[in-house]
């Protein structure tokens, strides 16, 4: 299992986060088009759940990941990573240790880091237990109010690290702005707003994912 996932990791092109999309109430549908469309791994971001809340919405992420052979990921928390068994746990620089949440998990789930800086980027790149790092933010995102953004020079530090581990942008990438992220040495990008806010999100995530594709690794 933890081979076929790390396969899958290394092709990953196209990464989602989204809330559990209570206020709209479409959140199958919404994982069927935007997975459909493209998207290889997707994680379910929504802050203040308590864990069962969060459980039951992990298992509407979990079906249409396995319809659609995508990805899935749990945010921040070890524990429900424990309880609910998904492809990804990600972590951020205030969150457990990398070599707590492999104890916790052991070897088959992916672990996930945020950077945010060159030394943080570097240390991800060559941590062991990590199998992919995101840099970010690009730019200020409403998402992460109050991180200031270090921007291209951060994704230009990433690509020249050469690790072998993939790596995404993330912080205000869109489709007008996925051509800077290319540019500067990204080959994989963290999505949130670009997708979620969409009119229609399955077409975003397509139109994301074609030009993606069209870039080597």
């Amino acid at each position: 299992m933890s081979d076929t996932r790390r396969q899958r990791l290394a092709r990953a092109r196209l990464y989602l986060c989204t809330d559990g999309r209570r206020d709209r109430g479409d959140l199958e549908k919404f994982l069927d088009a935007v997975l459909a469309g493209g998207v290889d791994i997707v994680q379910l971001r929504e802050k203040g759940l308590e864990a069962r809340e969060e459980l039951e919405l992990l298992e509407v992420f979990r079906a249409a990941c396995d319809r659609h052979g995508a990805l899935l990921a749990v945010n921040d928390r070890a524990d429900v990573a424990y309880a609910a068994r998904p492809d990804v746990l990600h972590l951020g620089q205030d969150d457990l240790p990398v070599s707590v949440a492999r104890e916790i998990l052991g070897p088959d789930v992916l672990i996930g880091r945020s950077t945010h800086a060159e030394a943080e980027a570097t240390t991800a790149a060559g941590e062991p237990g990590v199998d992919y790092f995101c840099c970010g933010p690009v730019w200020p995102t409403p998402t992460k109010p109050g991180r200031p953004a270090p921007g291209t020079p951060l994704l230009e530090h990433a690509a020249r690290l050469g690790s072998g581990r993939p790596w995404f942008a993330i912080g205000g990438v869109d489709l007008g702005t996925l051509d800077q992220v290319v540019a500067h040495g990204a080959r994989r990008v963290v999505v949130v707003r670009a997708v979620t806010e969409a009119p229609d999100p399955g077409a975003a995530a397509a139109e994301l994912k074609a030009r993606l594709a069209a870039v080597p690794l």
